[in-house]
């Protein structure tokens, strides 16, 4: 079983390494936004709060991937904990940035866009280790035989 300084101490080191990654995705969106016309100008303090939440969004992506060593845990508990983290990180950074509108419609929108994506991620995961563990188990009965 995780102690709790242990966690803290995986969530740190995983975010550190994810959160360098998000000023580049950041840094990618604002040349599309550019290159398409739909921002030709980004002001200074649009771009520090850009980049900031950013990368504090890409820590915490990084560190909640730290839930799944808990194993006290179980897989969808730690998928739905995760789920629930990422949603409201996402939330707070698009609302801060501007990105999603007041309103219920967009929020809306936005609650069933992230659902599915993640939704749709895990089905893929799924997918592909069970795929592996049926190889792998074929390998095995085939070297038993």
């Amino acid at each position: 079983m995780k102690t709790k300084g242990k966690f803290i101490k995986d969530f740190a080191l995983r975010g550190m390494v994810a959160m360098g990654f998000g000023p580049i995705v950041l840094a990618i969106i604002y040349l599309i936004l550019g290159l398409t016309g739909v921002a030709t100008n980004i002001g200074v303090y649009e771009m520090v709060v850009g980049v900031l939440t950013i990368t504090v969004l890409a820590f915490m992506c990084g560190g909640m991937t730290a839930v799944y060593q808990i194993e006290s845990l179980g897989i969808s508990k730690a998928i739905t904990l995760q789920g629930i983290t990422l949603y409201i990180a996402y939330a707070v950074v698009y609302l801060v940035n501007g990105w999603l509108e007041d309103g219920l419609i967009p929020f809306v929108i936005f609650t069933a866009v992230f659902v599915i994506g993640y939704a749709l991620i895990w089905l893929i995961i799924y997918l592909i280790t069970n795929h592996n563990a049926k190889k792998l188990n074929s390998k095995l009965k085939k070297r038993a035989e």
